[in-house]
């Protein structure tokens, strides 16, 4: 059974930096791609950045283009999502997406509707 754990969440101040690890288990992790997503209070779920199965290629929001890296060590199974200059409108639950059903398994995708594993959650708060 796929497994998506995230960590890193917390409180930070505006303009601070957190660093999100989703460690993944249950199949073969190189083998697909990876995304975040997160969600406000009161806000629908939105993309925030995507990485291919093997890094290759990346995809941003606008929001967090320039402020946010993702990446990903195939060796430990596990993604990161990079945050800095943070702001208060970054505040939400951010959760980390494993892609899954019948597309190309390893590209990077916007779409949520091609991501079939999802971890729990991690709050991230910024202060302002």
């Amino acid at each position: 059974q796929v497994q998506l754990v995230e960590s890193g969440g917390g409180l930070v101040q505006a303009g601070g930096s957190l660093r999100l690890s989703c460690a993944a288990s249950g199949r073969t992790f190189s083998y697909y791609a990876m995304a975040w997503f997160r969600q406000a209070p009161g806000r629908e779920r939105e993309f925030v950045t995507a990485i291919s199965s093997s890094g290759a290629t990346t995809y941003y929001s606008d929001s967090v283009k320039g402020r946010f890296t993702i990446s990903r060590d195939n060796a430990k199974n596990t993604v990161y999502l990079q945050m800095n200059s943070l702001t208060p409108g970054d505040t939400a639950v951010y959760y980390c997406a494993s892609r899954a059903g019948a597309g190309p398994r390893g590209v990077a995708s916007i779409n949520e509707l091609n991501y079939g594993y999802w971890g729990q959650g991690t709050q991230v708060t910024v202060s302002s």
